[in-house]
């Protein structure tokens, strides 16, 4: 379990905040002071994730100007995803942090995918529902294999106002419908088309983002189970990036949180297979 801190002090405006995050194929990394991006990284060698993830912070660090020491926290995406490249990123933010003595936060990875695919859209004039026409909500996802997606549901409020240029924009717009999972696809969509249809406050628009390639007629079924109920689907891929790492991990540190670097573990939310297999072997003797 991930402890929560209240870090001392009065929560203010923050300093620079080094973001990373592996689970998924992307290594994305950045350095992000008070909404603006200093620098950023995105590899998607995710079999080098290992070796490239401190070299690459430490250039962004030298490129972005920043010491370590002056940094007002690190944030980073703790899954759910895949288990050896969430354990990357985690276990050198916690090493980073206790070296470095700064604050470490940790985010949802899928909120991040979600909340990143989203600024993204609104800054091209392609996001935020019409707040006559209900919310915006947000469905990201990471392929899990055999028909299974690691998902979550979130929704935005008010367009752009709930993504707006301020870095850690206010909590008021963005919340979370269902929590991070892992789910069998079909019946995902099965679920979010009940959950719009007998929604009090029915969506605008439902953005599915993330990693689209193997889901993509999961999505098309999706989008005709609205159509039925006057509602719009949309396919929005999009490949984590740590600007969406840090913005969140800012509204953390705002309100003085911070997480303990000993206690601090990803969200695996299943078992690796390799100890799924040992279990169910185990069982069988």
């Amino acid at each position: 379990m991930t402890h929560s801190v209240k870090m001392a002090g009065s929560p203010g405006k923050p300093g620079a905040i080094l973001a990373l995050d592996t689970s998924t194929a992307a290594l994305a990394a950045a350095v992000v002071r008070g909404g603006e991006v200093l620098a950023e990284v995105q590899s998607l060698a995710e079999r080098n994730h290992s070796v490239q993830t401190v070299p690459q912070l430490k250039e962004l660090l030298v490129s972005a100007k920043v010491a370590p020491e002056s940094l007002a926290g690190i944030a980073v995406g703790r899954g759910p995803g895949s288990y050896t490249g969430m354990r990357i990123a985690v276990t050198v933010a916690k090493t980073l942090s206790w070296i470095w003595n700064v604050p470490l936060v940790g985010v949802s990875s899928l909120e991040a995918l979600a909340y990143g695919s989203f600024r993204s859209a609104v800054a091209a004039g392609r996001g935020g529902a019409d707040a006559t026409a209900g919310p915006e909500w947000l469905v990201p996802l990471m392929d899990a294999r055999r028909g299974q997606v690691y998902t979550a549901l979130l929704q935005a409020e008010g367009g752009a106002n709930a993504a707006s240029a301020g870095a850690a924009a206010s909590d008021e717009g963005w919340t979370r419908k269902a929590d991070d999972g892992i789910r069998l696809m079909h019946e995902w969509v099965e679920e979010l088309a009940d959950l719009a249809a007998g929604s009090n406050s029915p969506p605008g628009a439902v953005r599915i983002t993330g990693d689209l390639s193997l889901h993509e007629a999961a999505a098309d079924r999706l989008s005709g189970l609205l159509a039925e109920h006057g509602m719009v689907a949309v396919k929005s891929p999009y490949v984590m990036e740590g600007r969406a790492i840090a913005w969140l991990g800012e509204r953390r540190l705002l309100r003085g949180e911070a997480d303990e670097p000993h206690a601090f573990v990803p969200n695996y939310t299943q078992l690796a297979e390799a100890e799924v297999k040992l279990l169910a072997k185990r069982r069988g003797e």
